[in-house]
């Protein structure tokens, strides 16, 4: 079994998650120019006179047309110098491509948000109505330049967005979940209920997937806590990631998935498809909401039932937020071990507190004590993560499930990370084991899987 030995960098880099699949080439470029400080209203005039010369001018070809990449840019091209000529301005050669691009955007992309997209250091972007658009890099927020230019502006955004995938966005139902292409998450809110204009967030997707060698690298997770987590995927431990929204549950998911044997069948099942698993012999199932008269929903529950009859080694929720949960315990007691799935909780032990709520979200009128029973037999590795207060994500305790004593479910802690002060604005500080003997090791012994003792080492005096 592969070791993690990289020592974690002192510089604490944020593993961060979601940046954007491949582009257009055109729309590349994009990433390698530096964001302007603003658009002038006579660029947005002059965007806005291409746009409509090149929809009169190819009318339907257009469509044919957009999917080859020289041709367009010959297209636009053509459109900008005409109106350039009919203005007779004279721009540096670097600003008209610039206009090529955002008329690339406005006719058949994302408009403003192509130059955000195509920026790897963004993983999220919040658009908070047309005049409002905020960034975060390296886990901190920041305001962009960019602007739209009314509420109908992003409104043309929001419907390239769903419309690819079958949804509809009105006032009747303002609210809709979607992804891109490359995978990136998207929820959109719009009027009556979204008072400051039509709302978009995006949670990008990474092109290159995090692998744990990066977790390790980037000071997420040291190399023997990440070793003994690769164990217990290999040696089939059910196994939980719990955390806040934007902690980095589904990359650290991710990442453990990572860890499943090529020759397994793996079903996932999401809301929002967004793991990237690279063994080959991976379904990928996702949730549908209701049409417009309210039928033909297909819920996470609808799907986990259904993956137990296609035969599945592990099955991988992304996110366990209802009565499915049920299902998924009853999954990892009856033969699917090995099984994973991520919940939002404070800690792991809040995180027992929620499992117990969603699983009475289920309409089952169980006693309490039952339900603990069927979490401690269920899960044996519970992976808590945190977003700390400089923007960094780390894994920030890894705890063991060992049982029940009376009516309460019993844990053990096996790595905690310790904060050790500040450094400038950057977190400082280390995962330590806790010295804290598994219980689960005798189960990966069935699996040839040993792993030393050091990498459960009892804490240094004082620590």
């Amino acid at each position: 079994m592969p070791r993690f030995r990289m020592r974690p960098s002192n510089g604490h880099q944020d593993v961060q998650p979601d940046a954007p699949a491949a582009l257009p080439p055109l729309l590349k470029r994009a990433a390698q120019q530096p964001e302007v400080s603003s658009i002038t209203e006579e660029q947005r005039a002059l965007v806005g006179r291409v746009q409509e010369r090149l929809l009169k001018q190819i009318e339907a070809r257009f469509e044919q047309e957009v999917r080859d990449t020289e041709r367009l840019q010959r297209h636009i091209a053509n459109a900008v110098n005409a109106v350039l000529e009919e203005d007779n301005s004279v721009i540096p050669e670097r600003e008209r491509m610039r206009l090529q691009r955002m008329v690339q955007a406005e006719v058949i992309g994302l408009g403003p948000l192509e130059e955000l997209l195509a920026d790897e250091s963004i993983s999220e972007i919040m658009v908070n109505g047309p005049h409002e658009v905020f960034v975060e890099r390296e886990g901190v927020l920041q305001e962009s330049s960019m602007r739209f230019n009314d509420d109908g502006h992003v409104r043309r955004v929001i419907d390239r967005i769903v419309a690819p995938l079958g949804r509809r966005i009105s006032e009747s139902t303002p609210m809709v979940d979607a992804r891109l292409p490359d995978g990136s998450r998207v929820n959109i809110v719009i009027p009556p209920i979204a008072l400051n204009g039509p709302t978009i967030t995006i949670r990008k997707f990474a092109s290159t997937p995090l692998t744990a060698e990066d977790f390790v690298r980037n000071g997420a997770v040291s190399p023997e806590a990440m070793e003994f987590l690769q164990a217990c995927v290999k040696g089939r431990m059910n196994v939980v990631v719990t955390g806040g929204t934007g902690a980095g549950k589904t990359t650290l998911l991710n990442v453990l998935s990572s860890f499943i044997p090529d020759n397994e069948r793996i079903v996932t099942i999401e809301n929002a498809a967004e793991l990237q698993l690279q063994q080959r012999h991976v379904v990928t199932l996702e949730s549908r909401p209701a049409n417009i008269e309210g039928k033909n929903e297909i819920t996470i529950r609808d799907l986990v039932v259904n993956s137990l009859r296609m035969r599945p080694n592990r099955v991988v929720v992304g996110e366990c937020r209802s009565g499915e949960t049920l299902d998924m315990l009853q999954a990892m007691n009856t033969g699917h071990d090995g099984s994973m799935t991520t919940i939002h909780a404070n800690n792991p032990r809040d995180a027992i507190g929620r499992l117990e709520t969603m699983v009475l979200m289920s309409g089952m009128d169980l006693p309490v004590r039952a339900i603990r029973e069927q979490i401690s037999s269920a899960i044996n590795v519970i992976v808590h993560v945190d977003r700390f207060m400089d923007g960094s994500r780390r894994v920030s305790k890894i705890c063991e499930v060992t049982g029940m004593e009376g009516d309460v479910v019993t844990m053990s802690d096996i790595f905690v990370f310790r904060q050790e002060g500040m450094d400038g604005s950057r977190v400082k500080g280390r995962m330590m084991p806790t010295g804290i003997r598994p219980r689960l090791l005798d189960q990966l012994k069935r699996f040839d899987i040993n792993l030393p003792v050091t990498t459960f080492g009892f804490m240094p005096v004082g620590r």
